[in-house]
C-alpha cells in the first residue's frame, strides 16, 4: 500500500513558501500544503553562523512522489541548499490516507 509522508521544507517567506505551495498542490504533487510563517532559524552557513526569519511549510504527500517533489521544490526555490525532510507517517486515519492519496499522483483538471 502507498505510504503518506510529511515534507518539511522552509522558505525565506510566508510569501514565498505559499507560491510554491501553491504550484505544488496544483501539480498535484501535494493534497495539501501548510506554511507556518514567523520561524527563526540558526544555522551554520559559510563559516559563520547565521541568523534569519523564515516560513515553514509541511507538504502532506504520498512516498511515491518525493522524487518528484523534491526536484520540484529545487526548481521553486531560491536557497542554493533547501532544507527538503520525508517523514513516513507511522499512522493516519483512514479517510484522510483515501484523501490524500485521491488529490495526489495524476494531474486532474481544477
Amino acid at each position: 500500500m502507498e505510504r503518506a509522508v510529511f515534507v518539511y521544507t522552509t522558505w525565506p517567506s510566508a510569501v514565498e513558501a505559499e507560491a510554491a505551495g501553491r504550484a505544488l498542490v496544483e501539480r498535484r504533487l501535494a493534497a495539501c500544503v501548510n506554511v507556518l510563517p514567523g520561524m527563526v532559524s540558526l544555522y551554520w552557513w559559510e563559516g559563520k553562523i547565521e541568523r534569519a526569519g523564515e516560513a515553514v511549510m509541511i507538504v502532506k504527500t504520498r512516498m511515491s512522489l518525493t522524487g518528484e517533489l523534491e526536484a520540484a521544490v529545487k526548481s521553486l526555490h531560491p536557497y542554493s541548499v533547501p532544507a527538503f525532510a520525508v517523514m513516513p507517517l507511522e499512522s493516519i486515519e483512514g479517510n484522510y490516507l483515501g484523501w490524500l492519496l485521491a488529490e495526489t499522483g495524476s494531474a486532474k483538471a481544477p
